[in-house]
């Protein structure tokens, strides 16, 4: 619960635009310890950052996502979620190389990573793809629907729990993921935001069909 708390007041406060002075602030190294001495539980987090919200992971359930809408004739829709995680995606990758931000480093690490550390490119994935579902649950499903609690649930279980692994596994700064999450929100908000307008801007076809049904 401390070390949680330590995470949050960190994230929330900015911290980590210095490598050096981040890594010797008492919250990143009490998080450390913990990790050190608990393998279980950092087993488990390993299981979760490197499995259930590895970035492949989610762009899979995107792609999943992609072909039922294709199928389903929302094509427009299903080309607009493909191409945001490709652009997200590279942008990502852009940062990480301009940014160059080293890892953390420790003497006893409980986990690795590759690449530069900003912004968290788990953070990022989770962000876009988690933004996307819930945007597209809401365009095309029908009301009244129980299950959008339970998807909201699990979103911002998956954003901020993703998070929480990069940092308990000490392969990020609090600002890779902060800046991860801002990102990946940012791209959703331009995906929304282009594909109305992309709706407005295109002639009325005679009769409706799924995607006009997107747009009302």
């Amino acid at each position: 619960m401390g070390g949680g708390l330590a995470v949050l007041g960190r994230v929330l406060g900015g911290a980590g635009g210095a490598p050096g002075l981040t890594r010797a602030r008492a919250g990143d190294e009490a998080l450390h310890r913990s990790a050190v001495a608990h393998p279980g539980f950092t087993r488990v987090n390993r299981v979760f950052s490197d499995w259930v919200w590895d970035p492949w992971t989610l762009r899979a359930l995107a792609l999943v996502v992609v072909v039922l809408l294709a199928r389903s004739g929302h094509r427009r829709l299903a080309w607009w979620v493909a191409g945001t995680v490709v652009a997200a995606a590279g942008v990502q990758q852009a940062v990480k190389s301009l940014v160059g931000r080293d890892r953390p480093e420790w003497r006893d690490p409980v986990d690795s990573a590759a690449f530069a550390a900003f912004p968290s490119g788990h953070a990022m994935t989770a962000a876009v793809v988690c933004g996307l579902l819930l945007w597209v649950a809401a365009l095309v499903g029908r009301e009244p629907w129980r299950g959008w609690g339970t998807l909201a649930g699990l979103a911002v279980v998956s954003v901020l729990g993703v998070g929480w692994t990069r940092l308990y596994l000490g392969v990020h700064w609090p600002s890779d993921v902060l800046a991860g999450w801002l990102m990946g929100w940012c791209c959703v908000a331009v995906a929304v935001l282009s594909y109305r307008r992309s709706l407005d801007r295109r002639p009325l076809p005679a009769g409706p069909g799924p995607d006009e049904e997107e747009g009302t």
